[in-house]
């Protein structure tokens, strides 16, 4: 005769109950990193971007001349008063931006691209990056009769560009406009000679 025996088997405990305090903070926890998520991806994928561009009297190269002679800046450009570094795409510059109301902001941006006579392209960003995140461009298209396009542009991404925009648009815009302008004058007269 064979004997068995049984053990008793072990209920599982019953799972605490989470106070209502504490499910409460979870879920508003939860809630938070969602939006906070969301508003990330929707600022990253929705940039602000401000964009200038004219026609001037001048060829490609002569606006390119203008463009990349930086010591003079201070005697004519209303937006960047002062640019030093190499033009080497990979490597920094130090720029010194005025805004409409007069203050100066001093930023090293890494430049991505320098084409002569088409297009110089650099990227700054604030902190790490994804907080805010500029890259700008100025681009040169030939025109018929030995006229140029000057494009300048700037598109900006990060968390803290959408509470920023508006004074993007008021405080920056026209000074792209400006420089622009002042460009052109000073190569259609550099054309001219």
């Amino acid at each position: 005769m064979t004997t068995t025996s049984t053990q008793p088997t072990k209920q599982p405990k019953a799972a605490k109950k989470m106070s209502p305090v504490r499910r409460r903070l979870l879920t508003a926890l939860a809630t938070f990193v969602v939006l906070l998520a969301g508003y990330c991806v929707f600022s990253i994928a929705h940039p602000t971007v401000l964009r200038s561009q004219l026609e001037v009297d001048a060829t490609p190269d002569q606006v390119w001349k203008v463009l990349t002679d930086r010591e003079a800046y201070p005697s004519w450009n209303p937006f960047i008063v002062s640019s030093t570094g190499d033009l080497e795409a990979g490597g920094t510059i130090t720029n010194v931006l005025r805004d409409t109301t007069g203050q100066e902001t001093t930023f090293t941006p890494e430049l991505l691209k320098v084409d002569p006579g088409r297009e110089l392209r650099w990227i700054g960003k604030v902190g790490f990056g994804g907080i805010f995140d500029g890259e700008h461009s100025f681009r040169i298209e030939p025109l018929p009769g030995g006229r140029a396009r000057l494009i300048q542009q700037e598109t900006f991404r990060g968390v803290a560009v959408p509470v920023m925009a508006g004074w993007l648009s008021s405080k920056i815009k026209p000074q792209f406009d400006a420089m622009n302008q002042a460009l052109a004058t000073r190569a259609a007269a550099a054309a001219q000679h």
